[in-house]
């Protein structure tokens, strides 16, 4: 699978949490060509600041792979992560993060900081801007339709 199809997989998740009547942000987590982690933003449901859609990714992928080191893997994010994601993704040890939109409000990957940019060991790659048109649309809209 291409960058694109993997980023269309978070799209679909994202989908997935608008119509719950969450933020919507989805992610997987990618291994060697193969979706390992799914997530989707649950905060609503669980009630929960943690249940964002990386949280659930990459515990999905530490429960598939057996280990809660994602070296090899990378990530893909519809939107830019905040710094508690960011800190789980440095901790998890993924190799590189592909997000889509940019977040001026919460982003730690350069859109209020950039935690990858610190002397932290393991630092992923970074690419910013996959579908983002996609990406900044979907949650425009959600956010439209809330205020309505």
């Amino acid at each position: 699978m291409e960058r694109e199809a993997f980023m269309r997989q978070a799209l679909a998740l994202a989908r997935e949490a608008a119509e719950a009547g969450e933020v919507p942000v989805g992610c997987v987590v990618v291994r060697e060509g193969e979706i390992v982690g799914r997530g989707r933003n649950r905060r609503e449901e669980k009630q929960s600041a943690a249940s964002h859609a990386e949280m659930e990714a990459i515990a999905q992928a530490n429960e598939a792979l057996g280990s809660w080191r994602l070296d090899g893997c990378e990530l893909y994010v519809t939107l830019e992560p905040c710094p508690m994601c960011a800190g789980a993704i440095l901790n998890a040890r993924i190799a590189h993060v592909w997000y889509g939109a940019r977040d001026e409000s919460f982003g730690a990957c350069g859109g209020v900081t950039n935690l990858f940019m610190e002397e932290f060991p393991n630092r992923p790659a970074l690419t910013g801007g996959l579908l983002a048109e996609e990406c900044r649309k979907l949650l425009s809209e959600f956010f439209r339709s809330l205020r309505r």
